[in-house]
C-alpha cells in the first residue's frame, strides 16, 4: 500500500486571518490523525499573504503537541535560510519533546522572492551552491558528539530526526542518491522533471546508515468532493493562486469561482496545465482512477497530499473521501 501524507501551507483565506488558518491547522492535522496519515508536514514560505507557516518549526511544535501519533515535519525547511546549527537545535528540541515524530525535508530554494531572502539572511554569500556542505554539516550536528567536540547542538545531538531531500529538478535527486536519504519530489507544483529525477535518484542510490534502498515520495494535489462538478469548483482556488503567484500578484486563498479557466487568456491556461498536471480533482470514482494511474506510473512509495481548498470542511472532507478510497482499493 502507497502511504498518504499531508503537506499543509496552512492557507489564510480572503476574509481571515492567520489566527484562523493556524487554528485550522492544527483541526485538519488531527482529523488526518485520525484518518490514519502517515505524516503532517508545513513548509517554509516567507512574504506570502496566503500562507501562515513562515515559522515552520514553531507551527510544527503546535501540531505536534496537539496531536499523538502522527508524524510531523518540515516540507520543508529552505536551508539556505538558515545556520544548519540552528535547525539542529530546532528539530533536536522537536524530537526530544516528540520522539519518534519528527522528520526534517530540506530544500535549497530561498522560499521566497530574492529581496526577502536577504532580508532574511543579511547576505547571499552563503546560498543554493553550499546546500550540500549544508547538508552534510547538519547531519553530523544531528551525531552523537565525540568527547572533544567544542561546538554541539543540545538539543540535537543524538537525536532521532528522520532527513528527507526535497527537490524539483534533478539536483535534489543525485543529492539524495548519493547521501542514501529519501527524496520527495515537489511534483504537486512543477512536474517537468518527475519521471528524469526518479530515474536519476534510483540508479544513483547508494544506502546508507539512515537508509537501505531507495524511498520517494510525490506531492500531489487532491481535490475530492460528492461530484467532479463540486471538485473542479473547489480547485478553482488554488488555480487562482498560482496564476497570482506566477503574475507577481499573492494574496490570500480565494473562494473558488465558477468557470475560472474559460477566463483565462490561453498562456495563463496553458500554464495552469502544465504546473498542476500532478493534480486528482474530481468525485470519488475520478479520485480512485487517478491515485491508481499515478502510483502505477511513478511508483511512488508515499504521497504527500496537499489541497488548498477555500472551505475549511470542503478541506476536511476532500481528505476523507481520498483515505476511504485509498482503504478501499487496498481492500480488493
Amino acid at each position: 500500500m502507497t502511504e498518504l501524507s499531508v503537506l499543509d501551507l496552512s492557507p489564510v483565506t480572503q476574509g481571515s486571518d492567520v489566527s484562523q488558518s493556524l487554528r485550522n491547522t492544527l483541526d485538519l492535522a488531527r482529523h488526518a490523525e485520525s484518518l490514519g496519515y502517515k505524516r503532517y508536514w508545513l513548509a517554509e514560505h516567507h512574504n506570502m499573504p496566503g500562507i501562515a507557516s513562515a515559522a515552520t518549526s514553531v507551527v510544527i511544535a503546535h501540531v505536534a503537541a496537539g496531536t499523538s501519533t502522527i508524524r510531523v515535519g518540515a516540507g520543508g525547511i529552505m536551508l539556505p535560510n538558515h545556520a544548519p546549527l540552528v535547525i539542529a537545535e530546532q528539530f533536536g528540541t522537536l524530537a526530544a519533546l516528540h520522539p519518534g515524530r519528527v522528520d526534517l525535508g530540506l530544500g535549497r530554494a530561498p522560499g521566497t522572492d530574492m529581496a526577502t531572502a536577504r532580508a532574511l539572511r543579511r547576505n547571499l554569500d552563503a546560498g543554493v551552491d553550499s546546500f550540500p556542505q549544508d547538508v552534510t554539516e547538519l547531519m553530523a550536528w544531528f551525531a552523537p558528539a565525540s568527547p572533544d567536540q567544542r561546538i554541539r547542538a543540545v538539543p540535537g545531538e543524538g537525536q532521532e530526526v528522520e532527513m528527507w531531500i526535497l527537490g524539483s529538478s534533478t539536483y535534489g535527486a543525485q543529492l539524495a542518491a548519493i547521501l542514501g536519504l529519501p527524496y520527495a519530489f515537489a511534483s504537486h507544483f512543477a512536474p517537468a522533471e518527475l519521471e528524469h529525477a526518479l530515474d536519476l535518484y534510483r540508479s544513483r542510490f547508494q544506502p546508507s546508515e539512515r537508509l537501505s534502498k531507495p524511498h520517494v515520495m510525490l506531492g500531489l494535489n487532491v481535490f475530492a468532493a460528492e461530484t467532479d462538478d463540486e471538485a473542479r469548483l473547489l480547485f478553482t482556488s488554488l488555480q487562482q493562486a498560482f496564476v497570482n503567484l506566477r503574475t507577481g500578484r499573492p494574496g490570500k486563498l480565494l473562494p473558488p469561482v465558477e468557470n475560472y479557466e474559460e477566463q483565462l487568456d490561453p498562456m495563463a491556461r496553458a500554464m495552469l496545465g502544465q504546473a498542476l498536471s500532478a493534480a486528482v480533482v474530481g468525485s470519488r470514482e475520478t479520485v480512485r482512477r487517478g491515485l491508481r494511474d499515478f502510483i502505477n506510473r511513478t511508483g511512488a512509495d508515499e504521497l504527500m497530499v496537499t489541497a488548498q481548498i477555500f472551505d475549511h470542511q470542503a478541506r476536511r472532507r476532500s481528505f476523507e473521501i481520498l483515505m476511504e478510497v485509498q482503504k478501499e482499493q487496498v481492500a480488493t
